[in-house]
């Protein structure tokens, strides 16, 4: 493309060379001739120390925020390189956001499973939808794994322009919008499931958590719709800061001005109220905070305008997410799930349903991440601590962090087990686990190992799954 096409929203059109790019990166690696490089301050690294490396490689041009002088070829100072970048790739891939019905979901908890509910409930009403998100990336029926929850601007974009699909719905993650990632994107519907402590590595506080998230509702089209999940009072507090906003605001709550109410929950089964009817809706999937993930769900299918009966039948059929309470059977009646829970609310979503399973005994295998918010992990040990019946504490991603330091911490927390190796914690609950006991494990979901392990596996359900195997071979040679 021509760069100062590509760039009239960028810099002033006297200042920008007429030349032809051949694509964008931010990249010094992945450089070529004729190549648009666009330095990003990072969380490890700063784009503008490879600069010259990036001319070497064939760069010609340079967008940056820092002040240079005497750079071998043209370089355009902008106020943030991230926002650049999110408008440069938007104007390279030709606007692609603007022939899509998007949806945006937010929240610390819930956004895989309510994204894969309403991918299901518009399949199966004949839509077509892209997916991008923590598990997979989703394009055209073709499944790509995901690197990040929400997607960099530049991928992003592309993703766009591959896409075919009517509706792309979109996990937003905080660092997602902190980064700009979505700047530029219009959502038609922009959700919030919740908000609990996490992050605050990056974020520092609840309140900026808060605001962080709120930004994508700034992003609503003027047709938008905003479906936010009250019963959490972060999405109280955000219907409130929504009401003079000139937008559809759709909420579920236990209040008489809640577009949805849910009255009623018994095993397998809950009843809500809406629109003046009351419904009843089945899950397939076990979890009491998939039923807020559930209405969620129907709340935007229904603004769709999918009938309630498809959507009822719908929700009834839908299997669950890989890694989100993903339950296993062990052949002496012990139930085993893996799930991606990592903070104390998730905590108690699982361990509760558990319970209320009927659980004799339960036994919860989890880590924390290494150079993540350490500020979570007591309340963590003190949900798991009251609900669990036995807590064994693992390694998650150490993430640079020294073996020997994690260890020291997870014996200060636990007053119980400690195994490091995380294929041999999983090995010992469930081996210990009786009849009617259950094993919870839980942080990484479906995500794959960054360490190397006893047990021959890569991720937590290879791991339940070979002990399992394992065991049904020593039974049949016996």
């Amino acid at each position: 493309m021509n760069l100062q096409k590509l760039l009239k929203n960028i810099s002033k059109p006297m200042s920008i060379p007429n030349m032809i790019i051949n694509k964008i990166t931010t990249n010094s690696k992945s450089v070529d001739e004729n190549d648009l490089f666009i330095a990003i301050k990072g969380y490890s690294f700063n784009g503008h120390d490879f600069i010259n490396q990036a001319i070497k490689a064939g760069a010609v041009c340079i967008i940056g925020e820092e002040d240079l002088q005497e750079l071998s070829v043209p370089y355009i100072r902008v106020p943030d390189s991230r926002l650049a970048l999110a408008e440069i790739a938007s104007e390279f891939y030709g606007n692609p956001a603007k022939d899509k019905k998007i949806i945006g979901i937010t929240g610390t908890n819930g956004k895989t499973t309510t994204a894969y509910m309403i991918k299901h409930i518009l399949e199966e009403s004949g839509h077509t939808c892209a997916m991008f998100g923590s598990v997979n990336t989703i394009i055209n029926g073709e499944t790509y794994p995901s690197l990040n929850t929400t997607p960099d601007a530049l991928s992003l974009q592309k993703h766009l322009a591959i896409s075919k699909d009517e509706f792309v719905i979109m996990e937003v993650s905080s660092h997602g919008i902190a980064q700009g990632r979505i700047h530029g994107i219009e959502f038609d519907f922009g959700l919030f499931t919740n908000l609990d402590h996490d992050h605050l590595d990056y974020h520092h506080t609840m309140e900026d958590y808060f605001l962080t998230k709120a930004k994508m509702f700034e992003a609503l089209n003027d047709q938008g719709y905003a479906i936010i999940n009250n019963y959490n009072e972060w999405g109280a507090k955000l219907s409130s800061m929504l009401q003079s906003r000139d937008l559809s605001l759709i909420t579920l709550g236990n209040k008489e001005s809640d577009k949805l109410r849910i009255n009623e929950i018994t095993p397998g089964f809950f009843e809500i109220s809406y629109r003046g009817c009351n419904h009843s809706l089945q899950l397939s999937i076990l979890g009491q905070h998939n039923i807020s993930n559930a209405a969620m769900a129907f709340l935007t299918a229904s603004q769709i305008g999918v009938p309630i009966q498809q959507i009822v039948k719908s929700l009834r059929t839908f299997s669950g997410v890989p890694g989100r309470f993903e339950l296993f059977k062990r052949s002496n009646g012990t139930t085993i799930v893996v799930d991606y829970a990592h903070t104390a609310e998730a905590f108690s979503n699982c361990l509760t349903t558990a319970k209320i399973e009927g659980a004799e005994k339960v036994f919860h295998v989890f880590g924390f991440r290494g150079d993540r918010d350490s500020s979570k992990r007591n309340k963590m040990i003190t949900v798991s601590k009251k609900l669990a019946d036995e807590i064994i504490l693992t390694f998650d991603d150490l993430n640079g962090v020294p073996s020997a330091a994690m260890l020291q911490e997870l014996n200060e927390l636990n007053e119980g087990q400690v195994i490091s190796d995380r294929t041999l914690a999983i090995q010992y609950a469930i081996e210990k686990a009786a009849e009617k006991d259950w094993v919870i494990i839980t942080g990484k979901g479906n995500e794959r190992y960054r360490a190397d392990f006893s047990l021959p596996v890569s991720s937590d359900r290879e791991a339940v799954e070979y002990v399992l195997q394992k065991e049904g071979k020593k039974l049949k040679t016996r």
